[in-house]
C-alpha cells in the first residue's frame, strides 16, 4: 500500500474529485496541507487577500461552472470563522463549495491554544457538514463523505477542519483505486407526474415558476422544451434568472416585491396554476402570501424534501431533482401533443407578451448627475447575451434585475439568500477563475464595492480580467429608501468632502485612486452620453492590460427604486415616471405600445 501524510491523501481525492482551482489564503496550521498542494500539482491556487474573500471567489466559481466546487482553504481561528460569511451565502442559495481549515494540534483543543476555535460546531448551523477530523486516518472517508453530501440531494458547502498534527501523520492510502461515492438525487415517478401534468392541463392560465434549482441540475433545456411543448408561460425566479432567454416568446418575466417587473407581476396575479420547479417560494417573490396564492393552484417540485410545504402548503408536491422531473414532464407532454391532447395555451402566452410590450419602465434619462436607470440602458446596448452577470444586494441589484437582459443559465449569479455586502468583487474574480473566456460584468453600489475592495488586488496579481461597474450615490440607497417608513433618513449617508480629490465633492472615496492603487484600472463617468464609450474602453482595457478595470458613474444622491411598500406584489410602487414612448425605453425585450 501506498503510503503518505493525511494533508496529501486529502489532496490526492481533490484532484480525483474534479477540482482544478482552489482559493484561500496559507497560515501556520494549514502550511502542511499547502505543502501537499505544492508536491502534488495540478490544482491552481489563487491568493485571496481576506479569506472571506477566499469564499465567496470558491462560490463564484462553482455557480458558474456545471459540476464544478469550488474550494477555499484557510488556517486556524479567524480564518474559519471569516469563511462563515461564505458558508451561509453558499447554503441559502444550495451552492457546494469545499471550506478546509488548519486547526491547533488535537491534544491542545480544549487548552484555549493559540487560535483553537470550535470551528464545526460554529459552522455546523450553515453547512452540510462540519467536521474536525481527530483521527488521520479518517481523512479519506471525510473527504469522500463531504463530496457526496455536497452533490447530494438539495446541494451545499462543508467544512472539513484538519489539525496540523492530522495533517502530518502518515496513513495508508492508494490514490489510484480512489473512487468517489454515488451522488443521490430523489426521482419522481411517472405517476406523479402524470397527476401534475394532468392539473396543469386542467388550467386555463398556467404558469411555470423556474427557480436556481432548475439551474443547478443543468435542466434549462428540458424546461424549455417543456415550456413550449405545453405552451405555458415561464417566471423565472432570481436565482434561476437565465434558465429561458429574456427574449423567448414565453418568458412572462420575473414576479416580486423588487427584482421583479411590471408584466410579471401581472401575469402572474390572472394566472389559475402555478407549478414550480426547483424554487423554493421566497419571501422577496412572493411578499405576501395571501395574496400571492389567493385563486391559484399550486405544484410544488423541489429536491428537498422538507422543502415541499416550508413556506405554504401546496395542492401537490414531489421531491425530485428538476432534471429528473423535468425529463418525465417532457416525455409525457410528447405523448400528449402525439395524440393532440395538449390544450392551446397560444391566447394565455400572446396575452403575457403583450403586457411586456405595455408596462414598461423608463430607463431613458438625460439627468446630469445621472440616473441609475441610464445605467443599465448602455449596459444593455453594450453587453450581448454571452455576458456573465455578477452582483450582491442594494438598489444596484434590484434596479439591474428590473432592466437588464438575461440570455443564458449562469449568467445572472447573485447571492440571493444571504446578501452580504462586498459579495460582488470577490465572486465577480470566481467567475472569471471558472470561465476565463467570458466577459464577466460585475455591478455594485459603493458600499458593495467598498466592503471587500482590497480582493481587486487579487485581480490585478492573478491577471483575472473583468469589468466591475460601480454606481455610485455615497449613500445606503436601500437603507435609505426603507427608512422612509420611519421617517428618518439615519446614518447612511457615505458623503464627505475628499481633501485629496476636491473635485468630487460630497462623494467622498475616489474609487478610481483606489483601484488604480490595488493594481487596476478605472474610468470615472458623470456624464449620461459618455456611459457607453466607457463601457467599450472598459473592455478593450480589460483585454489589453489582463486586470480589473472599474467603471464608476457618478449617480444622483437619491433615487427610489420600485418596490413594494406593503408586502404585495399588487401593489408595487413606481417611484419614478413611467415609459410612455417607445424612446423611453429604447433597450426593452419589446417595443413599447401605448
Amino acid at each position: 500500500m501506498a503510503r503518505m501524510t493525511a494533508a496529501r491523501a486529502a489532496v490526492e481525492i481533490l484532484k480525483r474529485e474534479g477540482v482544478t482551482d482552489a482559493f484561500g489564503v496559507p497560515g501556520a496550521a494549514i502550511n502542511p496541507f499547502y505543502a501537499s498542494l505544492k508536491a502534488s500539482g495540478g490544482i491552481t491556487h489563487t491568493l485571496a487577500r481576506h479569506v472571506e474573500g477566499a469564499s465567496h471567489m470558491a462560490e463564484g466559481y462553482t455557480r458558474a461552472r456545471p459540476g464544478a466546487i469550488g474550494v477555499c482553504i484557510g488556517t486556524s481561528g479567524p480564518a474559519g470563522t471569516d469563511m462563515i460569511t461564505g458558508l451561509y451565502s453558499a447554503v441559502g442559495d444550495s451552492v457546494p463549495i469545499l471550506c478546509v481549515t488548519g486547526q491547533a494540534p488535537t491534544a491542545v483543543l480544549h487548552k484555549e491554544d493559540f487560535q483553537a476555535v470550535d470551528i464545526a460546531s460554529i459552522a455546523r448551523p450553515v453547512t452540510k457538514m462540519a467536521v474536525t477530523v481527530l483521527e488521520a486516518a479518517q481523512v479519506p472517508g471525510v473527504f469522500q463523505q463531504a463530496f457526496h453530501l455536497m452533490r447530494s440531494g438539495r446541494p451545499g458547502p462543508v467544512l472539513v477542519d484538519l489539525p496540523i498534527d492530522v495533517q502530518m501523520t502518515e496513513i495508508e492510502f492508494d490514490p489510484d483505486t480512489y473512487e468517489p461515492l454515488p451522488v443521490y438525487r430523489p426521482a419522481a415517478s411517472r405517476a406523479q407526474i402524470e397527476k401534475a401534468l394532468g392539473m396543469l392541463n386542467a388550467a386555463r392560465r398556467p404558469l411555470i415558476v423556474a427557480g436556481g434549482g432548475v439551474i443547478n441540475a443543468d435542466a434549462a433545456g428540458l424546461l424549455r422544451r417543456f415550456a413550449e411543448l405545453t405552451g405555458t408561460p415561464v417566471v423565472p425566479t432570481l436565482m434561476g434568472w437565465g434558465v429561458l432567454p429574456d427574449d423567448h416568446a414565453l418568458n412572462a418575466g420575473m414576479v416580486g416585491l423588487q427584482t421583479s417587473h411590471r408584466y410579471g407581476n401581472a401575469t402572474f396575479l390572472e394566472s389559475d396554476f402555478v407549478l414550480g420547479i426547483g424554487n423554493r417560494w421566497a419571501n422577496r417573490h412572493t411578499g405576501r402570501l395571501d395574496v400571492y396564492t389567493a385563486g391559484r393552484t399550486f405544484v410544488h417540485v423541489d429536491v428537498e424534501p422538507t422543502q415541499i410545504g416550508r413556506i405554504f402548503p401546496p395542492d401537490y408536491g414531489i421531491a425530485s431533482d428538476a432534471r429528473a422531473a423535468l425529463e418525465l414532464f417532457v416525455d409525457m407532454a410528447e405523448e400528449l401533443k402525439a395524440r393532440g391532447e395538449l390544450p392551446d395555451r397560444s391566447a394565455w402566452a400572446a396575452a403575457a407578451q403583450e403586457k411586456r410590450a405595455t408596462l414598461q419602465r423608463r430607463t431613458h434619462f438625460d439627468d446630469i448627475p445621472i440616473k441609475p436607470q441610464r445605467v443599465y440602458q448602455e449596459m444593455n446596448r453594450a453587453f450581448g447575451p454571452e455576458t456573465r452577470y455578477v452582483s450582491a444586494i442594494g438598489l444596484s441589484q434590484i434596479a439591474g434585475a428590473q432592466m437588464l437582459h438575461v440570455h443564458r443559465p449562469r449568467h445572472w449569479i447573485n447571492c440571493g439568500q444571504a446578501g452580504p455586502l462586498g459579495w460582488t468583487v470577490p465572486a465577480a474574480l470566481g467567475v472569471a477563475k471558472a470561465d476565463p473566456e467570458a466577459q464577466v460584468v460585475a455591478l455594485s453600489g459603493d458600499y458593495d464595492f467598498q466592503f471587500m475592495i482590497e480582493e481587486l488586488a487579487v485581480g490585478a496579481q492573478h491577471r483575472i480580467p473583468y469589468i466591475h461597474v460601480l454606481v455610485n450615490n455615497a449613500y445606503l440607497g436601500l437603507i435609505r429608501q426603507a427608512q422612509r417608513a420611519f421617517d428618518i433618513d439615519f446614518q447612511v449617508k457615505l458623503e464627505f468632502e475628499n481633501i485629496n480629490s476636491p473635485e468630487l465633492g460630497a462623494y467622498g472615496v475616489d474609487h478610481v485612486k483606489v483601484a488604480e492603487g490595488l493594481g487596476c484600472k478605472a474610468i470615472r463617468v458623470t456624464d449620461p452620453e459618455e456611459l457607453g464609450a466607457a463601457l467599450e474602453r472598459a473592455r478593450k482595457v480589460a483585454a489589453e492590460f489582463r486586470v480589473p478595470v472599474v467603471v464608476e458613474v457618478i449617480l444622483e444622491r437619491v433615487t427610489d427604486i420600485s418596490m413594494s411598500t406593503t408586502d404585495d406584489i399588487g401593489n408595487v410602487v413606481e417611484f419614478e415616471p413611467l415609459a410612455t414612448e417607445p424612446g423611453h425605453a429604447p433597450t426593452a425585450i419589446r417595443p413599447l405600445r401605448t
